[in-house]
């Protein structure tokens, strides 16, 4: 007697909505990262960012330091959240990508180029989360199911 294994019909869709996850949690994950230091360094006041006069979005640079910092911290949490596949961490990874562009856009005299790269990186993140259909996705730390693959050239037992 020989058991009949079928494939669920959105195999190759669960794949790669869980491959869309896991980049948008790693990336989140970087900008968050990578804010919390832009953050560290502005709070520092270091010489690294420029200073524009009559800026109409203008903040005092340790102001702008704690916005970034307070938007780097709650992206690497929420990036853990999307690693466990929660349906919170989807929404709140859209918003805070968000915040971040509007920060970075806002912040845009200070640190140009850095902006603008974190922009991009924010809106590939939005996509990754936003792409992805609500019941699609694996839970990335449990294991995915293994299913029997027939070869061509493997012939059928008689039913």
């Amino acid at each position: 007697m020989t058991a009949t294994h079928t494939r669920p019909a959105h195999t190759a869709k669960q794949e790669w909505a869980t491959g869309l996850t896991a980049f948008a949690a790693v990336m989140l994950f970087l900008v968050g990262l990578l804010d919390i230091f832009r953050g560290i360094m502005a709070i520092a006041e270091d010489d690294i960012f420029l200073t524009t006069r009559n800026y109409v979005f203008e903040f005092d640079l340790t102001g702008w330091g704690w916005v970034h910092l307070a938007l780097g911290a709650v992206a690497v949490i929420v990036s853990f959240g999307l690693l466990r596949a929660a349906t919170w961490a989807r929404v709140a990874g859209v918003a805070i990508a968000g915040l971040v562009i509007i920060a970075n856009f806002l912040s845009l005299p200070y640190y140009p180029v850095w902006s603008v790269v974190m922009i991009t990186i924010s809106g590939f993140i939005i996509w990754a989360l936003c792409v992805v259909q609500r019941g699609n996705v694996f839970e990335l730390s449990e294991e995915r199911p293994v299913y029997e693959e027939r070869r061509p050239y493997e012939k059928r037992p008689p039913a």
